[in-house]
């Protein structure tokens, strides 16, 4: 298929710049098989049914954008330089790949310093992007950055306002738990303690799993034919407890729906054998039409960007023409689009 397969006109005034308040009271698309209604995320605890489970991201986002200086000595005394970095993803030497801007002002291993507690050296490049060593880890390192961080907002919202002190909560999921994404499960950003005690008492099971969200996320396809698409590879974690959950919810015919498709893509992961397994490392998994679903038996999801790898993913699950009706129904109806906007729920037909 081609990038514009997956292209649709989105007015500008419909990207969410702040959540809805209360995180349950955002508005809910639910589209299930052909019919299309329009609910609001506490009516959850009507839709799903005792027996269903809820599998949830546990992933915990990081304050990873960092302003720091360079200082280096020169003939007229030390020159200073502001250096802006943006965590990317750990790496398994210890490491973090971050964009730093600008780049060009730095060598190799040269420290930015952010704060008294916390510095960084650069330890290499790759392509665009920098390789840098910090001088603090585990939770020392954790408690570093979130005094000096910001929440690394998606350049959508941070093209219209800068990350300020409510996001620290507002872009984090209240079972927020394993840190380590640059960028939030944003489906789970609808869910409150009100609404998880509610769910309890209606029967629906709750499963968590971690992939940790990185910021390739928000990159775009460049290539025309989609299957071109090269995926960022992200961090995740299938639990055993996590994959008998899963399993044996599907042997006893209930309902498995990941909430995001960060869950989604970690859990097919997992399952690429036939059926739910434990599972722990990187996917890079490319879900677009033609796919076989082996777990999921529905998605809630927001609303994405126009020729998104997103876009594909619930294009895969609903099939093309019906993800173009469901997109919209909701901006007809004027659904909030993307991290802070509003929800759908997809349920697709079929006999799993």
């Amino acid at each position: 298929m081609k990038l514009s397969d997956f292209d649709f006109d989105l007015p500008e005034d419909l990207i969410a710049t702040r959540p809805a308040r209360p995180r349950s009271s955002a508005r809910l698309l639910l589209a299930q098989g052909e019919t299309i209604a329009d609910r609001v995320v506490t009516d959850l605890v009507e839709i799903l049914r005792p027996g269903d489970r809820l599998v949830l991201n546990d992933t915990k986002v990081i304050p990873a954008r960092l302003s720091g200086t360079r200082t280096r000595p020169g003939a007229a005394g030390e020159g200073i330089a502001r250096i802006e970095v943006t965590l990317l993803a750990p790496r398994a030497d210890g490491c973090w790949s971050a964009l730093v801007k600008p780049l060009r002002k730095l060598r190799e291993g040269e420290r930015i310093v952010f704060s008294e507690r916390l510095s960084a050296e650069l330890v290499g490049r790759e392509a665009d992007q920098a390789v840098l060593r910090f001088d603090l880890e585990g939770e020392d390192f954790d408690a570093a950055i979130a005094e000096v961080g910001a929440m690394p907002l998606p350049p959508y919202i941070a093209a219209k306002r800068e990350a300020d002190e409510a996001d620290r909560a507002d872009y984090q999921t209240v079972w927020a738990a394993r840190p380590g994404a640059v960028a939030a499960p944003t489906a789970s950003l609808h869910f409150d303690e009100p609404l998880m005690a509610a769910l309890a008492e209606r029967g629906v099971s709750i499963t968590h799993v971690t992939l940790h969200v990185g910021a390739g996320t928000f990159l775009p396809v460049k290539v025309d034919d989609i299957r071109d698409h090269k995926m960022h590879a992200e961090w995740g974690q299938v639990s055993e407890q996590a994959a008998a959950e899963i399993a044996a919810t599907r042997a006893t015919g209930g309902r498995v729906i990941p909430v995001g498709t960060t869950a989604l893509r970690l859990i097919e992961s997992a399952a690429r054998g036939g059926q739910i397994e434990p599972w722990v490392g990187e996917t890079d998994i490319f879900i677009t039409p033609g796919f076989e679903f082996r777990v999921a038996h529905g998605l809630m999801t927001n609303f994405h960007l126009p020729k998104s790898t997103l876009m594909m993913l619930v294009s895969a699950l609903m099939g093309v023409e019906e993800i173009r009706r469901i997109y919209d129904h909701a901006i007809a109806n004027r659904y909030r689009f993307f991290s802070y906007g509003d929800a759908s729920l997809l349920l697709p037909q079929r006999g799993r």
